[in-house]
């Protein structure tokens, strides 16, 4: 008896293993996709809590200290800095213990001072940092609008707002201003229509996800450290713009 032998041999053509991976390569690249937008949904709530508790910290230190603290600047490892000097004398050298003029190095450009309100997460530097590891930006208002006065920098000098309060509260005028768009600002000041505050006395941010890079659009420069104007953007989010803002009217 004989039997034909009827197995046969069976395979994948080039072809088709081509369109296998290109399948595979995409499928990859949509839950890579997927994963990175999931991971910046989480960073930015787990930021926007930061803030909260910043917002809460700077609260709960004005009300202990009748002031406000001045930001930390590059050298500080997270502590407020002051300038020796009070107004109209420069600045002088940088020092972090607190001034009785309240005078701080800078107001504007740069830091939260998490050593001094004692908070955490931080970069080993001591200076706080957002979900994407980036430091988290303060400023405070030197009051600039009633300059000069027998009162400067009343948010910053040691029970500066009790004392103005109980003499002449109309010489606490918090200047910072909060902006929806960086369009029409000019002269340290935006039009009434684009305006979300003019009058905060503090602003905290994140630069957000690219806040490790210098900024090219608008919204983002007005936030970024070399505008060091009193002018801030709270904007849509949007591919140009992913910076998370805070205030203190």
């Amino acid at each position: 008896m004989t039997f034909a032998n009827t197995s046969k041999s069976s395979g994948f053509t080039l072809t088709e293993l081509a369109i296998v991976l290109v399948i595979v390569a995409l499928l990859i690249g949509g839950l890579t996709v997927s994963l990175s937008a999931s991971r910046d949904i989480a960073n930015e709530k787990e930021t926007q809590k930061q803030l909260a508790l910043i917002n809460e910290a700077l609260l709960g230190f004005a009300a202990g200290q009748s002031r406000l603290p001045c930001p930390a600047t590059a050298g500080s490892n997270g502590r407020e800095t002051f300038c020796t000097n009070a107004l109209p004398a420069a600045c002088g050298a940088e020092l972090y213990t607190v001034q009785p003029h309240g005078r701080c190095t800078d107001f504007f450009s740069a830091f939260v001072p998490a050593a001094t309100l004692g908070l955490s997460p931080t970069d080993n530097q001591g200076f706080a940092i957002d979900a994407w590891g980036n430091r988290l930006r303060y400023a405070v208002s030197n009051n600039a609008a009633v300059l000069p006065t027998p009162f400067p920098n009343p948010f910053t000098t040691p029970s500066g707002m009790k004392t103005v309060w109980a003499t002449d509260p109309t010489q606490l005028q918090p200047d910072l201003r909060v902006c929806n768009t960086a369009a029409n600002i000019a002269a340290n000041d935006c039009p009434a229509a684009d305006l979300l505050a003019n009058s905060a006395v503090a602003v905290v941010f994140s630069t957000g996800r690219n806040g490790s890079i210098a900024p090219t659009a608008a919204n983002e420069l007005a936030n970024w450290t070399t505008s060091n104007d009193r002018v801030f953007v709270s904007a849509t989010p949007s591919p140009s713009f992913d910076d998370l803002v805070i205030w203190i009217s």
